[in-house]
């Protein structure tokens, strides 16, 4: 339709001139280039549905795994999709510890709250998004190694009564579009200053979007957040969970 548009506009140019050198209007010249941003603009758009539908066909666990997944047993979530992405902050020492506490970069959740994390990731991903993790099931015994470097409940849970994350229920995540770049969140993880909070007013429109797309569809599929952390969901239920420490193979 676009490149009608274009080419009726140039055929009026043409036959709206006499014998004299063709000098195009300047109403001609402005819809011509109007015309071109639509039509540069519609390639992009096409070129963006292409991509969400290429990542949207791409295959996720077999309806026999998933239907057979236990409500209590821990799930690598990679197992159950290729479109999930993984910025494991604390098997680096990109984290306020300043320190690696896990030996290699995995996620792991309890089943029923990876069937919820899978609903909410198919929503986003139709919307052109995908989720990221920096933090799923955290072993109790990297919680008393986190708690010796930073003792303060501020900051990190107390192991004696152990967290969420203990319990595989808990995850700190973040948005990023389908190409794996991420969306602005205000601040970054682990940012414990009053600009992580959800109430926190004084952000741009793009964040407060940002953060109210992740937020809405979260809460949907059965998770809550804490106040001060805009990337921390905890799942309803979650601390039904008994406190594991299970460590992942590395192989």
């Amino acid at each position: 339709m676009i490149k009608k548009l274009l080419a009726i506009t140039l055929i009026i140019g043409l036959f709206s001139c006499d014998d004299s050198p063709i000098k195009p209007s300047e109403n001609t010249l402005k819809l011509i280039e109007k015309s071109k941003q639509l039509q540069d603009r519609a390639e992009v758009l096409e070129k963006n549905i292409k991509e969400r539908d290429g990542y949207l066909s791409k295959k996720d666990a077999s309806s026999d795994r998933f239907s057979n997944i236990q409500d209590d047993e821990f799930v690598n979530i990679e197992e159950l999709s290729n479109n999930f992405m993984l910025d494991m902050r604390y098997a680096t020492n990109n984290n306020f510890l300043k320190e690696s506490v896990y030996d290699c970069a995995k996620c792991f959740v309890r089943g029923k709250v990876a069937k919820a994390i899978l609903q909410a990731q198919k929503e986003l991903m139709r919307k052109g998004y995908r989720i990221q993790f920096f933090d799923c099931y955290r072993p109790h015994s990297v919680q008393k190694k986190m708690w010796k470097i930073v003792s303060d409940p501020g900051y990190v849970a107390n192991p004696k009564g152990g967290s969420v994350h203990n319990r595989g229920a808990a995850i700190d995540i973040t948005l990023t579009d389908l190409k794996g770049n991420p969306l602005d969140m205000g601040t970054d993880f682990d940012h414990f200053g009053k600009e992580a909070a959800h109430a926190y007013a004084k952000l741009s429109d793009e964040v407060k979007e940002n953060r109210k797309l992740l937020r809405t569809t979260m809460e949907k599929y059965g998770f809550t957040t804490i106040r001060t952390e805009w990337w921390h969901y905890n799942f309803q239920g979650g601390k039904k969970y008994e406190i594991a420490d299970f460590t992942w193979d590395c192989q």
